[in-house]
């Protein structure tokens, strides 16, 4: 099962993180795309507010044919046809986005990796053919993942390893919400919001003065569309979430979701149902909250804050576990209010 918010504004309330008011006054502009199998929206306020929209627009359209690995002419489906072995020139950004995806694994330990193509295609939930793959499938296809099977050439070309294939759609969203970031700077927007699925960006506050106030999507009501964990107030920031329940099937009594542990190439079972990971709105922050959320998903409750007390990167945690606890770490303690009707057991970490 996927889910898609609805191609209006309002609708974005079903997704993981959503505006929950203050959002559109006469002040403020807004645009729409769908790209990444994702339904984006944006508003801006302030500035050159009609050519960032339409740049912006522009760039995710762009982004999503570049980066897509189910186009068969995009540059991730270029490299990943290429023959075993065989430096393909990816171009600039392609290049530098694949080294930072394996700078994040090397930092989580493999738990972020964007070699599980084949894996999450042995699944279906790449082309949406559902299905339960055996251990011996799965063990084969594990041979040919892993950061290792990469190579960066110099310059702008990578090579793979026989049988490893890329995917890239646990950091782009995180990437393009950077690039409209950088878009909206130059274009001098005062107030903003971008709505890429799970992956948030808010700069500016409000028109009224107030923090943008959003929605963290209950993943025990992820059907209902405003059951939310709680709000998290930001005025310029971040917000990616992960979750079980974004992406999932069914079968035989056991729900199986699309983000994949590399270690057993099965779905994480980390204790955790939800991850959304929060950072200042530094340009290059959304693709670090993108990758991170996903690996820390994957890595469960202990070693995820543990990562994040590392300091190897500044960022705060909103986290919800499988026996019913809501974890926020301090540094966004005072931003957020949890939903007490939800009915999780509230606690701060520090």
């Amino acid at each position: 099962m996927r889910r898609f918010g609805a191609l209006l504004a309002a609708g974005l309330l079903a997704g993981t993180l959503a505006a929950c008011g203050g959002t559109e006054t006469q002040e403020m502009e807004s645009a729409q795309a769908f790209a990444m199998d994702t339904v984006m929206v944006l508003t801006a306020g302030g500035g050159e507010t009609g050519t960032a929209l339409q740049t912006a627009q522009e760039e995710l359209y762009r982004l999503d044919r570049e980066l897509s690995r189910t186009r068969e002419d995009s540059a991730v489906s270029r490299l990943n046809s290429a023959p075993a072995g065989t430096a393909e020139d990816v171009g600039e950004e392609l290049y530098g986005l694949i080294a930072q995806a394996l700078t994040f694994s090397a930092a989580t330990d493999g738990a972020f990796d964007i070699t599980l193509a084949p894996v999450s295609s042995a699944w279906g939930f790449t082309e949406d053919a559902y299905r339960v793959p055996g251990q011996e499938e799965l063990d084969a296809l594990l041979t040919h993942v892993g950061a290792d099977h990469v190579h960066l050439e110099g310059g702008t070309s990578v090579s793979l390893d026989q049988g490893t294939q890329i995917d890239l759609g646990a950091i782009a969203k995180g990437y393009a919400s950077d690039v409209v970031a950088s878009i909206y700077q130059e274009n001098g927007v005062a107030h903003g919001t971008v709505y890429l699925g799970g992956n948030t960006w808010v700069c500016g506050g409000n028109p009224e003065g107030d923090p943008w106030r959003i929605g963290v999507q209950d993943p025990a009501r992820a059907e209902e569309a405003e059951a939310y964990t709680g709000i998290l107030r930001m005025t310029d920031g971040f917000a990616v979430t992960s979750g079980g329940y974004q992406r999932y099937f069914e079968e035989d009594g056991v729900t199986y979701h699309h983000i994949i542990d590399p270690a057993t190439g099965r779905p994480a079972e980390s204790g955790l149902t939800s991850v959304t990971v929060v950072a200042d709105g530094t340009v290059g922050n959304g693709t670090m909250c993108d990758a991170l959320s996903t690996a820390l998903f994957v890595m469960g409750e202990e070693r995820a804050l543990d990562f994040w007390r590392s300091g190897a990167y500044y960022f705060d945690l909103i986290l919800v576990t499988e026996d019913g606890r809501l974890l926020v770490t301090d540094g966004i303690a005072d931003q957020f209010q949890p939903d007490e009707t939800a009915g999780y057991a509230y606690e701060v970490v520090s």
